[in-house]
């Protein structure tokens, strides 16, 4: 194996910028203009998800929320309504919860110190130094999923990115080669680099960076990074049920913690369909013959197969809760629905028009 020679911003840092104002992306939508809010939104949404996925996201969340006192101020229910669909929703959470942060301790406006921002909800420190160096240029380095797919290839660094001994030393690389001077745009083109070229198929041959790779001299720049430790996910099963009545169909409020925490979905029976209607809701249900077929939905920690159950509510004895509401799919704005719910509210509005 090769050795890693002692990094040095000299050959990497220049090769990168002339590939970057050569091939980089210069015209997402956060870019122009980059404020450290926008920058922030981007950051955020980035995370877990693909660029040509967030565009059209960001582009209806800036447009509802353009500036940080609008965020702060909205309910949470509407901001997870324009969340509905990216997944992973502690982050549209941690969005609103941080707005609210900058607000009442930094008159809207991010601090210029790294570590500041960094100890904001749902930021941490690699998502800071983005935001700060993109919007202001502070040279602070990062260490997103695609810097460090290319450091690790770069510097031949085995094991899993997971593990904190692996993480700090691709921070000990990232801050050694980060130069000082256009460190928003190095920053860029190390994200731009692992999305475009440095991917889990490496595009070797086009990369400004092979020369010096020890991955690609090694002939394996694909062993790196190491994979995160295989574990068999669990399987959960749970049953929701369409109830669909003059109003439309009932969803309910989940609770403030767990998945799809403080978003609507239908109702999950925890009995016979009927009788939990009745005995936790106060309702008389009817149902139907025909039925959906189960639905699977992945986690990072485990798998979820959901079975639709169809009915038909027959009466509501009027059981006052503010965190349940009828929702008529053609009619209502859509509150902040899970993606598989939104799909099986979507597979019921389809079997209704046939």
């Amino acid at each position: 194996m090769a050795v890693a020679q002692p990094p040095t911003r000299d050959g990497f840092a220049p090769a990168v910028l002339e590939w970057f104002d050569r091939a980089g992306r210069h015209d997402l939508p956060w870019q122009r203009p980059a404020t450290p809010y926008r920058v922030w939104i981007s950051e955020v949404m980035l995370q877990q998800t693909q660029v040509t996925t967030v565009i059209a996201y960001f582009e209806r969340f800036m447009a509802r929320f353009p500036d940080v006192e609008t965020l702060a101020a909205a309910g949470l229910d509407e901001v997870l309504r324009y969340w509905a669909g990216l997944g992973y929703y502690a982050r549209a959470r941690n969005l609103h919860r941080c707005a609210q942060r900058l607000v009442d301790e930094y008159a809207g406006v991010f601090p210029n110190d790294p570590a500041a921002v960094a100890d904001l909800p749902g930021i941490g420190r690699s998502t800071a130094a983005a935001i700060l160096s993109l919007s202001r240029g502070t040279p602070a380095a990062i260490l997103d999923g695609n810097v460090k797919r290319v450091l690790a290839r770069y510097f031949a660094v085995p094991g899993w990115p997971g593990r904190s001994a692996v993480a700090r030393e691709l921070w000990a690389y990232s801050e050694a080669v980060t130069p000082t001077q256009r460190t928003g745009d190095f920053n860029q083109a190390m994200m731009d680099l692992g999305a475009t070229l440095c991917t889990r198929q490496p595009q070797c041959p086009r990369c400004p960076l092979q020369s010096g790779c020890q991955a690609f001299a090694e002939g394996n720049p694909g062993a790196y990074p190491g994979r995160r430790p295989k574990r068999e996910k669990p399987l959960r099963t749970t049953t929701m049920i369409i109830i669909d009545g003059p109003e439309g169909i009932l969803l309910e409020r989940r609770p403030p913690t767990g998945i799809w925490a403080g978003l609507w979905s239908l109702p999950e029976a925890t009995a016979p369909a009927e009788d939990w209607a009745r005995a936790e809701r106060g309702l008389e249900i009817e149902l139907m013959d025909d039925t959906l077929p189960p639905l699977r939905h992945e986690f990072t920690h485990y798998s979820l197969t959901i079975q639709p159950v169809r009915a038909r509510l027959l009466s509501d004895h009027g059981i006052e809760d503010a965190d349940r509401l009828w929702y008529k799919p053609h009619t209502d704005n859509a509150p902040g629905l899970p993606a598989p719910v939104q799909r099986l509210i979507h597979q019921q509005e389809l079997d209704h028009e046939r």
